[in-house]
C-alpha cells in the first residue's frame, strides 16, 4: 500500500520526522560487521506515521502509528513495516476493522511496543492497546477481557521478579489516576483509583521492590487546546510538582505525596529501595514542556539527569544533578527493574528538536563516570535497548545496545549494535535498511520471533 507523501512545512512532518508513504518487506538486508549469533529475533519499534495529510493542527504525539521490524537470524537480517490498523487506518485502507472495545477518547497507537504474556502490544497512552502478530499484522484492540476501565499508559513495566505487569491509566475526569497490576498470565488483578488534585498528563512512572512511584507534575489536561494546538495539555506551574509513593499492595489511602522542584520527567530510568528506608530514583528532568506546539521541549527549558532520594521519614525529596547534558530515552538491563542498578543508558537530545544530537551515553552510577559513543556528524540515534548476552549473564552490562541511527547524508536508517561493556568502541554490526525509518519513540526486542531468513 502506497499513499501520497505529506507535503508541509510542519517541523514534525519534515525531514526524517516525515512519514513514509508505504509498507514494504525486504528479506535480505546489507549487514556490515557481524551480528552476534545470540541476537536471533526481532527488534520492534513504534512511531508516528500519518497516512496521507493529517488533520490540522497536527501534533507528533497524536495520530496514526507505524511499527517497524528488523529481524535477525544467523547473522542475516530482514525488514518490514506496517501501519497499526486503528479504525481510521483500516477504513482508509479499505480493510475490515479489527475487533475490540471502542476507544474511550481517541484512536491511536504510535508510542511503544512491548511483549507480555505471549502477546505483542502496541501502545499509546489514553487508548486501549492493539495486539499485533510477530509479522506486525494487527490482531485486535485489547482491553484485558473487558476489565480495563479505559486507556492504558504507553509505559507499562514487567516486574522481572514476579512476571507481573505494572501499569496505570490517567484521565481528564475523576479518577484522574488508576494503578493497575496484571498477572503473568495477562489477567488484570488490581485496579486502584488514586487521588490527584488535577488531571495531569503522566507519561511514565517507576516501581521498586516495595513501592510504586507516580509523578504529579504540572502538565495539565486542557481539552480546548485540541482545536488550536492538536494536543490537549498545558504547562501550569501553579499546580506544583510532587512524587507519590504507594506501598506495594497498598491502596489510595496508603499513598504519600512529597513536593519536588517544578519539572517534568518523560522516562524515569529506575528506582530502588535503600536500607535506611529511603527510595532512590534516577530520572531526566525538564524544567518545562508543552509550551510550543511545534516542539516537544521548550526553548528555554533546563534539562538534566538527576538522582532523587525520597525520604518518607523526613518527608522530603533530595534532588541532585548527575549530568547536565540534555538526555532521555533511559534504558537499563531490565533484570534490575525495581532493584539497584549500576549502569544506565541514555540518548543525548537536542535543545530544540529531539533528535538533533549524535551521541548515546553509558552511565556508571558506582564509578560516577559516563562513556560516550558519538555516531558522527549527521548520524542521529534514537533509544538504545539493552539486550543481555547469555554468555555474560553474570555481568550487569554483559550484553549489547541496539537502536536505530539515521544518516542524513545517505537518507537511510540502520540498526546499530554496540557492545554495552565498550560503548565507546566502533559498532559490532550495522544493519542497513534501504530506506529511512522516521524518528519515533520506543521499541522492544522479541527473541526468536519474526526473523526472516
Amino acid at each position: 500500500m502506497t499513499v501520497q507523501p505529506v507535503t508541509t512545512t510542519d517541523a514534525f512532518l519534515s525531514g526524517n520526522y516525515a512519514p513514509v508513504a508505504n509498507e514494504i518487506t525486504v528479506d535480505e538486508l546489507e549487514v556490515e560487521g557481524n551480528v552476534p549469533p545470540a541476537l536471533s529475533g526481532s527488534y520492534l519499534r513504534a512511531g508516528p506515521n500519518p497516512l496521507g495529510d493529517p488533520p490540522q493542527p497536527y501534533h507528533w504525539f497524536i495520530g496514526d502509528g507505524m511499527l517497524h521490524n528488523v529481524g535477525l537470524a544467523d547473522g542475516r537480517a530482514s525488514y518490514r513495516n506496517r501501519w497499526v490498523r486503528t479504525a481510521s487506518i483500516a477504513d482508509r485502507l479499505g480493510e475490515a476493522p479489527v475487533d475490540g472495545p471502542p476507544q474511550p477518547l481517541y484512536d491511536s497507537s504510535n508510542t511503544n511496543v512491548i511483549s507480555f504474556a505471549g502477546r505483542i502490544l502496541s501502545l499509546t497512552e489514553g487508548t486501549y492497546p492493539y495486539e499485533v502478530s510477530p509479522d506486525l499484522e494487527t490482531v485486535r484492540r485489547f482491553g484485558f477481557d473487558g476489565t480495563l476501565p479505559h486507556g492504558l499508559t504507553a509505559h507499562p513495566k514487567v516486574d522481572p521478579v514476579t512476571g507481573e505487569l505494572h501499569a496505570f491509566s490517567y484521565w481528564f475526569e475523576e479518577p484522574y489516576l488508576i494503578y493497575h497490576v496484571v498477572d503473568a498470565n495477562g489477567r488484570l488483578r488490581v485496579t486502584e483509583p488514586m487521588t490527584l488534585p488535577a488531571p495531569v498528563s503522566m507519561h511514565d512512572f517507576a516501581f521498586t521492590r516495595n513501592h510504586v512511584l507516580f509523578f504529579d507534575q504540572p502538565a495539565v489536561f486542557d481539552l480546548e487546546l485540541l482545536g488550536t494546538r492538536g494536543f490537549p495539555v498545558a504547562w501550569k506551574p501553579e499546580n506544583g510538582a510532587r512524587v507519590g509513593v504507594l506501598p506495594s499492595g497498598g491502596t489510595d489511602a496508603d499513598a504519600r505525596w512529597f513536593e519536588t522542584e517544578l519539572g517534568y520527567t518523560f522516562h524515569p530510568m529506575n528506582g530502588h529501595d535503600n536500607d535506611d528506608g529511603t527510595i532512590e530514583i534516577v530520572l531526566p528532568l525538564i524544567s518545562s514542556v508543552f509550551g510550543d506546539p511545534q516542539a516537544v521541549l521548550d526553548e528555554s527549558a533546563r534539562q538534566s539527569l538527576q538522582r532523587w532520594i525520597v525520604d518518607p521519614i523526613g518527608e522530603k525529596v533530595h534532588q541532585e544533578i548527575i549530568d547536565e547534558t540534555p538526555q532521555d530515552f533511559c534504558r537499563i538491563n531490565e533484570r534490575h527493574l525495581g532493584s539497584r542498578n549500576r549502569y544506565g543508558y541514555t540518548t543525548a537530545i537536542g535543545a530544540e528538536m529531539l533528535y538533533d544530537d549524535t551521541r548515546v551515553f553509558k552511565h556508571d552510577f558506582v564509578g560516577g563516570t559516563r562513556e560516550d559513543h558519538d555516531f558522527g556528524p549527521g548520524r542521529h540515534p534514537g533509544e538504545m535497548l539493552f539486550i543481555a548476552d547469555p554468555e555474560r549473564s553474570t555481568e550487569e552490562d554483559g550484553g549489547w545496545l541496539l537502536g536505530l541511527v539515521h544518516d542524513d547524508a545517505l537518507d537511510r536508517t540502520s540498526l546499530v549494535v554496540l557492545d554495552a561493556q565498550r560503548v565507546g568502541d566502533a559498532p559490532i554490526a550495522q544493519v542497513h535498511v534501504p530506506r529511512r525509518i522516521p524518528y519515533g519513540f520506543h521499541g522492544t526486542w522479541v527473541a526468536d520471533t519474526g526473523a526472516r531468513r
